[in-house]
């Protein structure tokens, strides 16, 4: 029988409880050990939610105190390289959230760390895991609708981000906060890494909402050419308001594939015909990807007990990374941006 996997959880916020409940609930061969964040109300509040005593306010002092097999990063952009640099001189596994780094200095840092100190790293792009993601791509490698031409993402989050999020020196903004998520799921879909990026962005809503922040935007479109010779757009709205929403197309030589839906269940109501037909959307992003969540938990543990690579590692992470920083090159300077610019 495999040895359960001690976890340390780095960041007690939203998406580490996503993570601790995936650990608690879902995966038995882990366990939720403890709990790291500065503020110590976060950290205990999470801690009572999921029944962890051993709490800390810094991964230093876990280190030192407590004893684990891995860590889940779950802290703001700008912290992400010291914390994973530190647990892989520690020899713990990482699952690292999106997006990897601020730059690409920092990712072939944690890249280099992690390789001198052989551990595994994961990142956090949950849609490779996602059911209804993974038999697309399973299909399109099959061959179903051919040879892809054009793919179209989009991720439309419904609340304003936080203020280091939306600072393009704490977070390189919306493209790496919001559609970290499409950047490696395009590339992964079309099967192509990024030649050519050009990025217009727009403020319709920051004014109301109190946000000055320098070059904030609240909406993106970014248009794509992979060196397959293949199309591709992104589209970021963020706050939306409406909720949720995360959908792919992709056009191949013989056909097309859609993935997702607006819909958060097979429901529709009608109560009266001014009204007409309603039906539930998804209301955040745990709850449209709950199953995503669960299976990359679930896939890193593996990983660690059979000592393989994960899936997506380093270089999805820092491709991700390198095509935000394009695309905030491109919107800030009005051009488009080749990659090799960047990489």
């Amino acid at each position: 029988m495999s040895q359960s996997i001690g976890v340390c959880l780095v960041g007690a916020g939203r998406v580490a409880r996503v993570h601790a409940k995936s650990l608690v609930h879902h995966v038995p061969a882990a366990r939720l050990v403890a709990i790291v964040d500065p503020d110590r109300a976060t950290r205990d509040e999470t801690g009572e939610i999921f029944g962890v005593d051993t709490r800390f306010a810094s991964l230093e002092e876990a280190l030192e105190k407590a004893q684990f097999d891995a860590v889940v990063i779950t802290t703001p952009t700008f912290t992400h390289a010291d914390l994973a640099v530190m647990a892989a001189n520690a020899g713990k596994h990482i699952l690292l959230e999106k997006p990897m780094a601020l730059n690409l200095e920092e990712c072939d840092t944690i890249i280099a760390a992690v390789e001198a100190n052989g551990v595994l790293l994961q990142l956090g792009f949950m849609r490779r895991f996602d059911p209804e993601f993974v038999a697309a791509a399973e299909r399109i490698e099959a061959g179903e609708i051919g040879r892809p031409m054009l793919i179209k993402s989009l991720t439309h989050g419904p609340g304003l981000p936080p203020a280091w999020a939306r600072d393009l020196k704490t977070s390189n903004g919306m493209l790496a906060e919001v559609n970290s998520h499409d950047w490696d799921c395009v590339r992964w879909l079309m099967g192509s890494d990024y030649e050519r990026v050009y990025v217009e962005v727009a403020n319709f809503k920051g004014a109301a909402r109190g946000v000055d922040t320098e070059h904030f935007y609240d909406n993106v479109l970014v248009n794509i050419r992979f060196e397959s010779g293949g199309l591709g757009s992104i589209s970021g709205v963020c706050p939306c308001d409406y909720g949720y929403d995360a959908r792919v197309e992709i056009v191949g030589e013989k056909g097309i594939m859609q993935i997702g839906d607006m819909r958060g269940q097979a429901v529709v109501v009608c109560t009266n015909r001014d009204q007409g037909l309603l039906t539930p959307i998804y209301r955040t992003w745990p709850q449209r990807f709950e199953w995503g969540y669960i299976r990359e938990m679930e896939h890193f543990v593996q990983c660690i007990q059979d000592g393989i690579q994960p899936k997506v590692g380093g270089p999805e992470g820092r491709w991700a990374v390198a095509g935000v920083l394009a695309g905030t090159t491109s919107f800030l300077e009005e051009r488009p941006v080749f990659l090799n610019e960047i990489l």
